[in-house]
């Protein structure tokens, strides 16, 4: 079966749909198509270190320089590509659990890749040579290539947060060497938990995904601030003093604001149809012009590089500053947020303050059972009975591009609309 790309490169479950083969012929494609020096990168899952030396091996054969970055974030590679003038590949599954994987390309100076390139990759793929090894030693790392790394991100957010208690869950996932080190220098008093990769914890009740134990240790300690990365750390979810989630809507109402106040927003912001309503009408009541795209931090950069914009982001974490990096990074948004709440004081406060979320809900449905038409029927035979205005409900249904399930969200002006709704979906539906 032919190989595609999926929301964020191709993803799966290991050895089933993500094998060694598939890996090497994905370096070998990638060297016939963008032909030059390919930067390695992968996370901590037990699979992540043979399939990244099977991508070299690939790229090797192709006719291309592939430099091993070792256990390194997603938004690290890109910027090494970047800084370096070279194409990126990550072996990562992102936010999945440990026994899934996969191949992420980037373009030649660490950007997102286009479509274009995507096809082209798809047709070398369908051509590319099966691989004469079933198992494939790695070149030594490049370690200067994380030092690097870490001194551009505290070029682009200095200051001393020593005043700043901060908990960081780096999700047992790439940033788990870095982020103890990135925050450390910064001066801030930190906490680091999930730290311990050991190949089959990433992800595991941690990080992004799953922020319990971050909300209970910022109130054991009485943090400033807690932040969650994700497998990959190009995501990032916060928790407030108060023990309060902030999401990326969160954030991207606060930061965006921010940059308004000081002039340095650069037109207006890129969200996602899964953005709540609320962060449209708070930024939209201070003059700051939306656009709305499909899900996917590709399709928000996008949007942005069409405008000429800067800021975007989607409500999982992630948050692209164009002028400051090619592609969303949890450890810069994380940077950031610090040096917001260092000028602008409680981020608790601050959220309350910025924005008033509108209740919305967010299910996911196994891919296999989910019927579209009895979701919509509901949808409007709910909306006339609580005599809903369109602009004050939204439904979004999406086929997950990186899992086997329909996303459904909700929201409305209207709680027990939701609420009601969510009943309607839970009696016909099983959630995932």
């Amino acid at each position: 079966m032919a190989v595609r790309f999926g929301t964020d490169g191709i993803r799966g479950r290991v050895d089933e749909e993500v094998t060694l083969e598939l890996a090497y012929q994905l370096g070998w494609a990638v060297a016939r198509v963008l032909a030059t020096t390919t930067y390695v990168g992968y996370d901590t899952r037990e699979s992540s270190p043979t399939l990244a030396a099977a991508v070299l091996a690939g790229l090797n054969d192709g006719g291309v320089s592939g430099v091993n970055l070792g256990y390194f974030t997603t938004p690290g590679v890109a910027y090494v590509a970047q800084s370096r003038g070279g194409a990126g590949v990550v072996v990562s599954a992102s936010h999945n659990p440990y026994f899934d994987n996969g191949l992420k390309v980037l373009a030649v100076g660490g950007a997102k890749l286009d479509r274009a390139s995507e096809l082209a990759l798809e047709a070398a793929l369908a051509v590319a040579p099966t691989p004469t090894a079933s198992a494939f030693s790695s070149p030594p790392i490049d370690a200067e290539a994380e030092l690097q790394y870490e001194r551009r991100l505290l070029e682009l957010v200095p200051g001393d947060f020593s005043s700043l208690r901060l908990v960081v869950d780096c999700a047992n996932g790439a940033a788990s060497r870095l982020a103890p080190r990135l925050f450390a220098a910064t001066g801030a008093i930190v906490t680091i938990i999930h730290a311990d990769p050991n190949g089959r914890n990433i992800n595991l009740e941690a990080g992004s995904t799953n922020v319990d134990a971050l909300v209970k240790v910022v109130r054991e300690t009485r943090a400033d601030l807690g932040l969650a990365l994700d497998g990959d750390a190009d995501r990032l979810i916060a928790v407030d003093a108060e023990g309060h989630v902030r999401n990326g809507d969160d954030l991207m109402v606060l930061l965006a604001g921010d940059r308004l106040e000081r002039q340095t927003l650069g037109g207006g912001v890129a969200i996602t149809s899964m953005s709540n309503l609320g962060v449209r009408r708070a930024l939209e009541s201070r003059g700051v012009e939306i656009v709305e795209t499909d899900v996917g931090d590709r399709n928000v950069l996008v949007a942005l590089e069409e405008r000429g914009w800067l800021v975007g982001g989607e409500q999982s974490g992630h948050l692209i500053f164009r002028d400051l990096a090619s592609t969303g990074d949890g450890l810069l948004t994380g940077l950031l947020l610090c040096d917001d709440v260092l000028r602008h004081g409680d981020l608790a406060r601050r959220a309350q303050g910025a924005w008033t979320r509108v209740p919305q809900e967010l299910i996911n449905v196994a891919r296999e059972e989910f019927d579209d038409v009895a979701v919509q029927q509901s949808f409007d035979a709910l909306r006339e009975k609580y005599d809903l205005d369109e602009r004050d409900v939204r439904l979004v249904i999406r086929r997950s591009g990186t899992e086997p399930v329909v996303r459904v969200m909700i929201e409305a002006t209207n709680a027990d609309f939701v609420a009601s709704f969510i009943s309607s979906l839970r009696a016909t539906f099983t959630f995932v």
